[in-house]
């Protein structure tokens, strides 16, 4: 096995069956929630999924923190004393300040262990579109390609990772200035239930206005047709604010249309679920390009 960690962090919702298949190790994020702090990390020790969209569907704020320099060396830092390189994949730095302040951090390591090799990795991704690159990662470190070779793939594929999502409750991204007070006043009125992707820079971006809740969930399955690269061949990831029965009918749609074989499924976590809201469901998978 190659020597070197593969880390990131608990943005990507990937699954804990996956972090130990692929032996990864996943750095949490805080969240707070009527100033309680949590740690949200892949097995949901610190506090349940449903709990927390219960929590807020009746009108609790949840706050969230970045990762700061000082809490990534200490993630790494057992690694380095072994004699491992260190390879971070980083949630995008279009949405949060994560990435810079690693990126500093790993400098300072690197005067620390001067035999060492740490690299960071803007994914320019969220949520499991962060956590498919991860996954895609630990895949080619099993199979013994070294950091260098993994970095690279992840540099020159990470455009090609699709993300597209549908949210349910428009309030959430009035709250996050992604939406007006008017239009999501009237867009709940009118039930119209915008769908979103990720750009080539992370940022979140709104592309389509769909009226009803089933349509915007078949819109996803339709942009994965126009751009997914060999999908019957893919493994797609799909996560969901806790809307369990609505991610099964875009699982149902994407195997009938395109012969998917292949299909992880999971909660969107806490940190990106703050933002997002309960009733989220993300599609994720390799396309030509993000649009």
């Amino acid at each position: 096995m190659p020597d070197y960690k593969i880390t990131t962090d608990s943005t990507t919702d990937i699954t804990p069956e996956l972090v130990d298949e692929l032996e990864l190790h996943v750095i949490p994020m805080i969240f707070t929630v009527d100033g309680k702090d949590y740690r949200n990390t892949p097995d949901n020790k610190d506090l349940d999924p449903h709990e927390f969209y219960e929590m807020l569907r009746n009108g609790k704020q949840s706050l969230t923190t970045q990762i700061n320099g000082e809490t990534f060396k200490d993630e790494v830092r057992p690694f380095l004393d072994n004699g491992l390189d260190v390879l971070h994949l980083c949630f995008s730095s279009g949405l949060s300040s994560t990435y810079n302040s690693i990126r500093l951090a790993a400098e300072d390591l690197l005067e620390e262990y001067p035999d060492r090799k740490i690299i960071i990795v803007d994914t320019l991704a969220a949520s499991m579109g962060e956590g498919l690159i991860v996954y895609h990662a630990g895949v080619l470190r099993k199979q013994g390609k070294s950091i260098d070779e993994v970095a690279a793939w992840v540099e020159e594929n990470k455009l090609k990772l699709a993300h597209w999502f549908t949210v349910d409750d428009l309030n959430f991204l009035k709250r996050g200035g992604r939406l007006s007070g008017a239009a999501a006043f009237f867009g709940t009125v009118l039930n119209i239930k915008p769908v979103l992707h990720i750009d080539d820079e992370g940022h979140l971006i709104p592309i389509d206005k769909i009226r009803g809740r089933r349509k915007s969930l078949e819109c996803l399955v339709d942009h994965m047709a126009k751009t997914a690269v060999n999908p019957s061949e893919q493994v797609i990831f799909i996560s969901h604010g806790d809307a369990l029965e609505d991610a099964q009918y875009v699982e149902k749609l994407v195997r009938e249309r395109f012969g998917v074989k292949t299909v992880y499924m999971n909660h969107i976590g806490p940190v990106i679920g703050s933002h997002s809201g309960p009733g989220t469901v993300a599609l994720f998978f390799l396309a030509e390009k993000r649009l």
